[in-house]
């Protein structure tokens, strides 16, 4: 068989999606059409390295690091301009990152809600205080070991990263109700005040 003729096998959470959370989604928001359903557009995630100005086996440690986590080939970010105080120039590479669209987007986040996230030392659910005001949700991850295909013993220092999940939610609360029917443990924060 070859590979033009092997199909190709949808994600969980694509599927899940389609088949029961747009439905849903459209009969809550009052749509008229499933297509109009809010849905994750990309996921991106980004890696600061400051530490690439004194440690030149950085960069190279942290593109190996997000290319596993991932499965595609991450892009180094350079900087934009010259800050004197933190020593750096003009066109340094300060930084690493990735664009996740289609199935890779939808596999690396099923892997993320039910696989890093549960991983995480006294997790005790996410935020839904980071989002932008227009349906995108952003949080931190301050270790790159909580994702299964990092090995603990290969990598030389324990760096955070930034995931964004840019969806086409108008707005806060429908972007809460995308992601907490795709299973993002939200926690209540009204009930955590009182």
């Amino acid at each position: 068989m070859t590979k033009a003729n092997e199909t190709i096998k949808m994600p969980r959470m694509l599927k899940l999606y389609r088949e029961k959370i747009a439905p849903e989604l459209t009969k809550d928001l009052n749509l008229t059409n499933i297509l109009a359903a809010p849905k994750i557009e990309k996921i991106v995630i980004n890696v600061g390295l400051g530490e690439a100005l004194v440690n030149s086996k950085a960069l190279e440690h942290c593109l190996k690091d997000i290319s596993l986590i991932t499965g595609q080939k991450p892009i180094t970010t350079k900087a934009k301009s010259s800050i004197a105080g933190f020593k750096i120039r003009e066109g340094m590479a300060i930084g690493v990152a990735t664009t996740l669209r289609s199935h890779r987007m939808y596999e690396f986040l099923d892997r993320l809600i039910n696989l890093s996230l549960p991983r995480v030392r006294d997790f005790r659910g996410l935020s839904s205080k980071s989002f932008d005001g227009n349906g995108n949700y952003t949080l931190g991850i301050r270790e790159q070991v909580i994702f299964p295909e990092i090995d603990y013993n290969s990598i030389d220092k324990i760096r955070s990263l930034q995931i964004t999940i840019v969806t086409t939610a108008k707005n806060n609360e429908t972007g809460i109700k995308l992601l907490a029917s795709f299973g993002f443990p939200f926690i209540n924060e009204n009930q955590n005040n009182n």
